[in-house]
């Protein structure tokens, strides 16, 4: 079984290093790996609640975008996406929104800071506090569970909300799933010795700080004045230096290989500058970086190329939302209004006419379905199958998942049928498989 991979950026600002070795960078990798099956979004809906400056927020999209793709992102092999593309994701986030307590997003990270820094203030706990910042994990929960991912590469300070996914996950399952696990329970996925890229001032790297070190703005010259302003001790050249005290050492550790590490190490040790230092990491670096600048900036002249790129993978994504959600609105109940049969003497001695799937083979020796309505029209026609097990195997998914399975099908629609009106038959086609189910361990009892 193919493992799901997903993570997203949100699209507030220019990608900074950080950025690309906490998430770019690792999420890439795993969509390398046999068997995964990788969802890249850009967190433009996310963005909102941050952001209120529409410029700026079209501006990152485009850059984030351009920066995945000039990092080696194979859009051959993955699903990437904007967020905002994908309508299924906010129908989603209000279904899981029911499902919620209200306490648990009191113990989110980002409410109780907000919350803490205003009482600090002297001011309401709420003040400034939007619901999109209070329900902004709710939000998150849809993104992952949209598409049913098992791992999510995050920073470690983003696991407390990979925790509230699989809450709210094991919710739902336990009250619409009836015995089903329609969500997959995530789990967090952190490079431990790159997790938090430390800034120029040793806290987390972060456009909030105003300490990050640019991936490509600025070109070469941008990253060596950023590293120039790494915050070291006094120490002069010749005197020992503490390498794991040192913040210098994380920011070339991400980029190094282990014997390149060791070598830093002792050379801090026996007394290299600090001016040195710095010099070797920015070397380091560029050498990382410096073959992607140009892409990136080819992209960059170019926006129409990466909007294509993205419109073809939110099609991409929709294959697999828009069947889910269709399954999870049955789950819930939000059904299509069908005659079924009620429980009543009149019930008991007429029948009600329902849409029909047949099985049947022709002259050719395939084996074929269709689905006629209740006035006998066609609906759908199957392909012929060679196997008449595997026409079973999907009238059978057709009459107990309906649209959920529709996608998959090898089936078309008749010549002026509308989506609805197959919709509606395969509605009534599984709420009468489920009451004839239901009923069968009533009769099985009766003498």
């Amino acid at each position: 079984m193919n493992q799901r991979v997903l993570t997203g950026i949100t699209t507030t600002g220019t990608p900074h290093l950080g950025n690309y070795v906490g998430a770019i960078r690792p999420a890439i990798a795993a969509s390398r790996e046999p068997g995964v099956e990788s969802f890249f979004f850009l967190a433009d809906y996310h963005a909102l609640i941050k952001c209120d400056d529409p410029a700026r927020i079209a501006r990152s999209r485009l850059e984030i975008a351009a920066t995945w793709l000039a990092a080696g992102l194979d859009t051959g092999r993955v699903t990437f996406y904007a967020q905002s593309d994908i309508p299924e994701i906010t129908e989603l986030n209000w279904l899981l929104t029911c499902v919620t307590a209200k306490g648990q997003m009191n113990r989110a990270h980002a409410y109780k800071a907000s919350v803490d820094a205003n009482e600090a203030k002297g001011v309401e706990p709420d003040d400034g506090v939007t619901m999109g910042l209070f329900c902004y994990p709710i939000l998150m929960a849809a993104d992952i569970l949209m598409f049913n991912a098992h791992r999510v590469p995050v920073g470690r300070d983003q696991v407390q909300h990979i925790e509230m996914a699989r809450d709210v996950a094991q919710r739902f399952n336990h009250q619409f799933g009836a015995g089903r696990e329609l969500f997959v329970l995530p789990e967090a996925e952190i490079e431990e010795s790159v997790a938090t890229l430390p800034g120029l001032d040793g806290r987390k790297m972060s456009k909030s700080y105003d300490n990050t070190v640019p991936l490509f703005e600025g070109g070469a010259k941008g990253l060596r004045d950023a590293i120039a302003r790494v915050v070291t001790d006094s120490r002069l050249p010749g005197e020992p230096k503490d390498p794991d005290s040192a913040h210098l050492v994380t920011l070339h550790d991400a980029f190094a290989d282990a014997a390149t590490r060791e070598v830093f190490r002792r050379d801090l040790v026996a007394g290299l500058g600090w001016g040195d230092a710095k010099q070797r990491v920015v070397d380091l670096i560029e050498a990382h970086v410096g073959p992607m600048r140009a892409a990136y900036a080819e992209l960059m002249a170019h926006p129409e190329r990466i909007e294509a790129v993205l419109q073809a993978g939110a099609a991409k994504a929709r294959q697999t939302a828009t069947p889910f959600i269709q399954e999870l609105r049955q789950a819930v109940g939000l059904r299509a209004m069908v005659a079924v049969a009620q429980p009543n003497a009149k019930a008991a001695t007429e029948k009600v006419a329902l849409p029909l799937i047949k099985q049947y083979r022709e002259a050719d020796g395939l084996f074929y379905f269709k689905l006629t309505d209740a006035h006998q029209h066609l609906l759908l026609q199957s392909t012929g199958l060679a196997d008449g097990r595997e026409a079973g195997h999907w009238v059978k998914r057709l009459k107990t998942e309906g649209d959920a399975a529709l996608a998959e099908a090898p089936v078309s629609r008749a010549d002026g049928v509308s989506a609805e009106a197959v919709s509606a038959a395969l509605a009534a086609l599984v709420e009468a498989t489920r009451v004839a189910e239901a009923e069968k361990p009533t009769k099985a009892a009766q003498p």
